[in-house]
């Protein structure tokens, strides 16, 4: 039994080229998805209501709006299977397999129609070059189960210790989400001042978007698979506004470095996945990235932290609520 334990405890080992095909048949399904949420959710701050959530069988809209109540669209990677829930008790599935993306896109909107769903989307997908419509991309993709539940595994210890993180801060925070438009997982924080306008752009993002995103100054963190030009999973921190100063601040833990080119912090997975205690060194990270923007950029520190030690010093009789 313990044994066993130890075995689920243990953070899966991930290589992007192994990785690489089927995540990115399912970043495509993740757009369908998310550009779904999109037009049927209210606009939120930062583009906050396009998000998914990590769960505990994949990745899920949460509830959304709709004509008769309210629905959901699941990724279960256990299943490996797209589910779509109503409240009027409708529920409908499509197979997660190799497939072109306009096969999937075709049967999920097939699936919505049946369920009394009524929605329309920009087809194009969002934050990739050359990008080519959902119905014309007749491209095949591969699908590895067993690689998709690898990469989700990470996703959910990822997740917690992001939750950790994210308790720290008293400030406006993000939840912590899954952007379908990059592919990513992230938490942020905002000093609560205004930012200079962004003048970054990135494929089929309008740039209004862009700058209502990055509107106030922010601290951000986040899990990213790689790409043909950066072949690593790693973990990734910015800051925005940046200055000079930011990037030549003392990070941990042994291994992290930041890339002139990119702007960022980055960490490789593997350096996490082998570590004696992986959550504490995720942890160590986050925080010492966050100190390097706040400090970097005069943040008020005292304003925006909590003392957890003292909290649950203070507090901790709560958790017998």
């Amino acid at each position: 039994m313990q044994d066993a334990a130890l075995k689920q405890d243990t953070w899966p080992v991930l290589k992007y080229e192994e990785l690489k095909d089927t995540l990115a048949a399912v970043h495509l399904w993740t757009q369908i998805v998310g550009k779904i949420r999109l037009r049927k959710m209210p606009w939120l701050n930062h583009s906050w209501h396009v998000t998914l959530y990590v769960t505990p069988s994949g990745l899920s809209t949460g509830s959304m709006p709709y004509e008769h109540g309210i629905f959901q669209i699941d990724f279960d990677f256990h299943l490996h299977q797209l589910i779509i829930t109503t409240s009027t008790g409708k529920r409908e599935t499509v197979d997660l397999r190799s497939r072109t993306t306009a096969d999937f896109y075709r049967e999920v909107f097939e699936k919505l129609n049946a369920s009394g769903i009524d929605v329309t989307i920009y087809t194009t997908p969002s934050e990739m070059e050359n990008a080519v419509p959902f119905e014309d991309d007749d491209v095949a993709r591969a699908y590895d189960g067993k690689k998709m539940t690898d990469y989700w595994q990470a996703l959910v210890r990822v997740h917690n210790v992001f939750t950790r993180f994210r308790s720290r801060f008293t400030g406006k925070c993000s939840p912590v989400h899954f952007f379908w438009g990059a592919f990513d997982l992230a938490v942020t924080r905002f000093s609560g001042r205004d930012a200079p306008p962004h003048t970054g752009q990135a494929p089929n993002m309008p740039a209004d978007v862009m700058k209502e995103a990055y509107s106030k100054e922010v601290s951000s963190c986040g899990f990213w698979p790689g790409s043909e030009q950066f072949p690593h999973v790693v973990f990734y921190a910015y800051c925005y506004p940046v200055n000079e100063a930011f990037g030549q601040q003392p990070v941990k833990p042994e291994g992290a470095f930041y890339s002139k080119e990119m702007g960022e912090f980055f960490l490789y997975y593997n350096t996490i996945q082998q570590a004696a205690d992986p959550e504490e060194a995720l942890l160590s990270f986050l925080q010492s990235t966050y100190e390097a923007a706040a400090n970097t950029g005069n943040w008020d520190r005292r304003a925006l932290e909590c003392d957890l030690s003292r909290f649950e010093e203070e507090y901790g009789c709560f958790r017998t609520l």
